[in-house]
């Protein structure tokens, strides 16, 4: 499940406030309500109240006074503070958008995975050039570069398109074998894929 972002207390409230000076409900030189009166008008601890009137103060929008609470500085400032408050939400969203598009990438290959090595499984041969998804068998040399490697950290779909079903060692066939699967020399893998996949993983595995 996805979940949505919302921004701490106090910065919802120090938002809410720049809005109430930017639109002159709070003129410049007026003074603000004191702290136990806003907590009570937004239901938050006096804390609250103070972390948002310090970043305000922070942003010359309001100057916090000991004792005496705090006075409305500029409207202007109190608009440049909106601004980069909305650019700062929005470079948050991307960044939020992109962890779950990564998660759906991984999930999808995951299903990928499974669901080609289901279709593995019951076959006699592995080497199939007339089925719709055709199986490739990928050798590992014995002087790759790449032998100790899992499969995660070479980011095999990534390099090369095409999705490992199995990894064949000796007479033992490993089936979906994972991200962290390791390679050992005189491994076959076999992927799903396209031939210009085969070769990519040739070339992945070959010694340079």
């Amino acid at each position: 499940m996805k979940q949505t972002v919302v921004p701490a207390q106090y910065l919802q409230i120090a938002l809410d406030l720049a809005g109430r000076v930017a639109r002159g409900e709070l003129p410049e030189g007026s003074r603000v309500y004191g702290r136990s009166i806003m907590a009570s008008e937004y239901n938050v601890s006096p804390e609250t109240i103070r972390r948002a009137l310090r970043l305000l103060a922070d942003m010359k929008v309001v100057e916090v006074k000991p004792q005496s609470g705090a006075l409305v500085l500029s409207a202007d400032s109190a608009r440049r503070y909106i601004e980069n408050f909305r650019d700062d939400a929005g470079v948050h969203a991307l960044r939020r958008r992109l962890k779950d598009l990564l998660e759906e990438e991984e999930a999808l290959h995951r299903r990928i995975t499974e669901t080609a090595a289901a279709l593995v499984k019951g076959r006699e041969t592995f080497a199939s050039a007339h089925e719709p998804f055709p199986n490739y068998e990928v050798p590992v040399p014995k002087d790759s570069p790449m032998i100790g490697r899992s499969i995660g950290a070479l980011k095999f779909w990534q390099s090369t398109g095409g999705t490992v079903v199995a990894i064949r060692r000796g007479p033992t066939v490993i089936l979906s074998p994972g991200p962290y699967a390791e390679l050992y020399a005189g491994d076959v893998v076999v992927l799903v894929g396209s031939a210009a996949a085969a070769e990519a993983a040739h070339k992945l595995l070959s010694p340079d």
